[in-house]
């Protein structure tokens, strides 16, 4: 992604987003709010028993059963009023299973959304479909995680939000959430990177392994939150001080990558 070249409404789409807002690690050890500071997930596998979930927005779930282990652990907690991500990696199927506004109630689980996903392949969601995600992508694949900042290499692309975004979606997204449709604003699925010229050298080595991975592979847009907010995975080795060197950084250290060339799975 560091090859690919800068976007012809790079500018416009980077203001949009906002020049000057800081970048914000979504993620970190501790506790806020009573529940952990990030998206988790929890490694199952075919011992865990799986469970039947009703979901609001059925047509665009996948209406299978979910292997939620007892103790399951929800983004922001159990309490928590938010988007209540539940992320589910089966390792014996090599299997995501990803669950949006996740509840128990007196009658079983409850759901928002929920998709599946074979991690042995690139297959997208059908089109205008929506996942666990606004943007209708897998949301673990875009987390910066402690294991892959430790070994000194992320290497993926992120995953991140915006304010304000457009009533369309680009590769590799597949969902939009906005009923605006006002070009200056930046669709689903909109692929950023750090510029070159910014020098990473003097960041914390946490903080640094993931702007490197910002410069090479970028980050994805996939939902609607504040601005140039960077997801993650909690774990208590991360350093929330090392983490919020990010925000040194602006909306006016980006541009936006111009992924036209990319071939989509497919077509």
């Amino acid at each position: 992604m560091d090859k690919l070249p800068v976007s012809a409404d790079s500018a416009r789409l980077i203001s949009s987003i906002g020049l000057d807002a800081p970048v914000h690690a979504d993620f970190g050890s501790g506790k806020w709010d009573g529940g952990p500071i990030g998206i988790p997930f929890d490694v199952v596998s075919r011992k865990t028993a799986r469970s039947h979930v009703s979901f609001a927005y059925a047509d665009e779930s996948d209406r299978v059963r979910y292997p939620i282990p007892r103790h399951v652990h929800i983004e922001g907690g159990p309490r928590a009023t938010g988007d209540r991500h539940a992320i589910l990696v089966d390792k014996s199927a090599c299997r995501l299973y990803e669950l949006y506004d996740l509840r128990r109630t007196g009658h079983g689980w409850t759901a928002g959304s929920g998709a599946v996903w074979s991690l042995r392949s690139n297959h997208l969601r059908r089109a205008g479909w929506t996942s666990a995600d606004a943007a209708g992508l897998p949301i673990f694949p875009g987390l910066a995680r402690w294991d892959e900042d430790k070994r000194g290499t992320i290497d993926h692309a992120l995953r991140f939000t915006a304010s304000e975004t457009r009533r369309a979606y680009v590769y590799p997204a597949r969902h939009y959430a906005s009923s605006s449709t006002d070009a200056a604003l930046p669709p689903m699925g909109l692929r950023v990177r750090l510029k070159a010229s910014v020098n990473v050298a003097s960041f914390p080595r946490q903080a640094r392994v993931v702007l490197v991975a910002l410069q090479r592979y970028g980050m994805i847009l996939a939902d609607n939150g504040s601005p140039w907010y960077i997801s993650g995975a909690p774990s208590p080795h991360w350093s929330n001080d090392a983490l919020h060197t990010l925000g040194r950084l602006t909306g006016a250290d980006f541009e936006v990558v111009d992924t036209s060339s990319l071939p989509e799975p497919g077509k």
